[in-house]
């Protein structure tokens, strides 16, 4: 089985956005996968978010075990972005066996019950459980870049430190 060319896996709730299409371009990537249940039945959400991508990258909206069962059957000349909504969804990839080695945690909204820790990253102790299983039993590493350049105000918050300590 070879190993998919995932170049990067983002958490957004948001998933395809205009901020969204920016990592597209900077990964330059060939295909992207949208990782979520609901939105892999909605033909309304897809709709909207494939009119956002480049003519160049291909899309594909998959339910969570969709993607597990075909990420190993990607041509290695597929080069990957992996797009989920919420922690709980990365987690369930990585316990399929979806080889996860770092997350950008991009945008997690604030609700009560939520502990904000930048400016656009709130977890509840769902969320933080799901971040810290991922760091600890799967060894993946946390980031909170909201650009691909990671040169923004909370782009340098530690959360690998935050899930480790809490």
């Amino acid at each position: 089985m070879t190993e998919p060319n995932i170049k990067a896996v983002r958490l957004d709730e948001r998933l395809i956005h205009g901020q969204g299409r920016l990592w597209i371009s900077n990964l330059g990537v060939n295909l992207v996968i949208v990782a979520n249940d609901e939105v892999a039945t909605s033909h309304i959400q897809q709709q909207l978010m494939s009119s956002l991508m480049p003519e160049s990258v291909g899309i594909r909206f998959f339910s969570l075990e969709e993607t597990a069962n075909k990420i190993f059957k990607a041509s290695p000349r597929q080069t990957i972005f992996i797009i989920v909504k919420t922690a709980q969804d990365v987690l369930t990839l990585a316990e399929k066996g979806v080889p996860i080695k770092e997350l950008n945690v991009g945008n997690i909204h604030m609700k009560e019950g939520k502990t904000r820790l930048t400016n656009f990253i709130s977890v509840d102790a769902s969320d933080l459980e799901a971040l810290k299983t991922l760091h600890i039993k799967y060894h993946v590493n946390l980031n909170t870049r909201t650009t691909p350049l990671g040169n923004d105000v909370g782009s340098d918050f530690d959360l690998n430190d935050y899930v480790t300590k809490h």
